[in-house]
Order: structure tokens, then C-alpha cells, then sequence
């Protein structure tokens, strides 16, 4: 009899200190090399894409994936939608890279607009849907992030996207967390929907006293797992019988002469946990 389809692991570059912000930027950023290759003795199946072009072009991809035997699970796709200077460059670029790989990783679409700029849904779910059709006519299906920070941040706006589109769902428990969502519930209201997920852990002290989301974010508000605030237990009880990615994702910001040794050791930590508390 055949296995029955469990939940995969993987990790993200942006836990390791390389995301947009910070590649080409930052030194203290460890390269693709070492990023895969950690996040493989980790024990993770699969990584993200990170910013496109940090794991190299589409050969150079491939064939990184392969040494590592890591899959390649979605790429971040920020995108201005419905707004002036809409474009989908970013999604045609990351969507190209995708093309070198053997499975079909996810269009991770989001908002990247502030979310002080205020939300005029038909615009928006327009410009989504236009996204989501072109990644489709590739051979793509997306799903849709939530982030703090964004028009889409909580649960209020994410039920307003929901009920205004046909595009699945990312749901990341710190992200909904940090905006004041619960996880727990959210993950039993839109199962049907969620087909991707990040877990985060969040600390609420951190949140709390910093004097805006930006500043919390990089003093580290996104926690390893077991350490802050998330009901992880009630979120994964919540996820039983999903069988998609499950993307651990600690937000790392590289602060000035601060090596990544340290953040290499969480991404194992973390691995161990959901081992040790979900046996995954």
C-alpha cells in the first residue's frame, strides 16, 4: 500500500539573512553555497527562492538544487497591484527561473504597497487577478501572502481578498499573529483555502516595544520556534491532514559585523523542534 502524503519542510534564505534588502547590501549576508548547504544538513526537503538571482541563474540553479538534493518550493513575488506603475516584471523573472527546475514551485504574490497608502479593492483585486493569470498561462499556480506592513495584513483584509479572488492562500502564523490575528483560528476557517504555508514563532514583548513594525522587525521580533507567542501546537493540530510545504521562516537581519554562524544554528534548532513537538 502506498505511503499516505505527509507534510515536506523547508526553509528560506531570508532566515539566513538573504533577502531583498539585504543581498548585495549587507556583509555580513552568507552566500547561496552556504545557505543551501545548511539548510540541507538541517534536514530540510526544500528552500525558497530567495531574491531572484541569489541562487544563481537558471543552470546554476538546477544544478545547486541537485548537490544539495533540495526542491525548489516558491519564489516571493512583491508586486504594486492595481497602482500606477503596476508591472510584472518581477513575477515574469522569477516565473523564468522557475522554468529551469523539474516541479512546479509556487508564485508567492504580495502586496508592495505600505499599508498606510489604504486599499481601493476593485483596483487591487483587478491587478491580482492579472498577476494570477499570467503565472497561470505559464503553467504556475500562485498563492497569495499576507505580510505586515502590506494592504494585506489582517484577517479582516484577508477575508475581504479571499471572498474577492480565486487565488489560494499562504498562511504564516507570525505575520497573522504580529497583526493581531489569531492562527489557530485561521487556520481551521480557511483550510480550504490554504495551500502553502510559513511558520513563524513571534515575540509579542519585542512587538510591543518597538515604536513601529520596521524596527520590530529587525530587532528580531520573528523568534525561533517555541519561543514566543504562537499557539504552534494548536496551529499544527489545525494543519492535520495538509500535505503541502510547510516553510519554516525566522526573519534575519544581518546587523553590522554580525556573522551568521549563529542564525545557521537556529535554522537547525528549528528543524529538531517540529521534529521533537509534531514529528515532522
Amino acid at each position: 500500500m502506498a505511503a499516505e502524503p505527509s507534510i515536506r519542510l523547508a526553509n528560506a534564505p531570508v532566515s539566513y539573512g538573504a533577502f531583498e534588502l539585504t543581498v548585495t547590501r549587507e556583509p555580513g549576508v552568507p552566500d547561496a553555497e552556504r545557505v543551501l548547504a545548511a539548510i540541507a544538513a538541517a534536514g530540510y526537503a526544500g528552500t525558497e527562492l530567495g531574491p531572484p538571482g541569489y541562487l544563481g541563474d537558471g543552470p546554476t540553479l538546477r544544478a545547486r538544487l541537485a548537490e544539495h538534493d533540495l526542491v525548489l518550493t516558491g519564489g516571493y513575488v512583491p508586486l504594486r497591484f492595481g497602482e500606477p506603475g503596476e508591472e510584472l516584471e518581477a513575477l515574469e523573472q522569477t516565473l523564468d527561473l522557475f522554468d529551469a527546475v523539474d516541479n512546479a514551485p509556487r508564485p508567492v504574490l504580495a502586496d508592495d504597497c505600505p499599508h498606510a497608502a489604504g486599499i481601493e479593492w476593485p483596483r487591487f483585486l483587478d491587478g491580482l487577478a492579472r498577476a494570477a493569470a499570467r503565472a497561470r498561462e505559464r503553467g504556475y499556480e500562485p498563492t497569495f501572502h499576507h505580510h505586515m506592513g502590506t494592504r494585506i495584513e489582517s484577517e479582516a483584509e484577508i477575508e475581504r481578498l479571499l471572498e474577492g479572488s480565486d487565488v489560494p492562500l499562504l498562511l504564516d502564523s507570525g505575520h497573522l499573529l504580529a497583526a493581531g490575528g489569531d492562527p489557530v483560528t485561521a487556520v481551521r476557517d480557511w483550510r480550504d483555502r490554504i495551500d502553502y504555508v510559513h511558520i513563524k514563532d513571534v515575540s509579542l514583548e519585542r512587538l510591543r516595544r518597538a515604536p513601529d513594525w520596521a524596527s520590530a522587525w529587525r530587532d528580531g521580533v520573528f523568534c525561533e520556534l517555541g519561543t514566543g507567542d504562537v499557539d504552534l501546537p494548536g496551529f499544527l493540530a489545525g494543519l492535520a491532514g495538509y500535505t503541502g510545504w510547510l516553510v519554516v521562516e525566522q526573519d534575519w537581519v544581518p546587523r553590522a559585523g554580525e556573522a551568521a554562524d549563529g542564525q545557521i544554528a537556529a535554522q537547525a534548532r528549528n528543524r529538531t523542534w517540529l521534529a521533537e513537538h509534531a514529528g515532522i
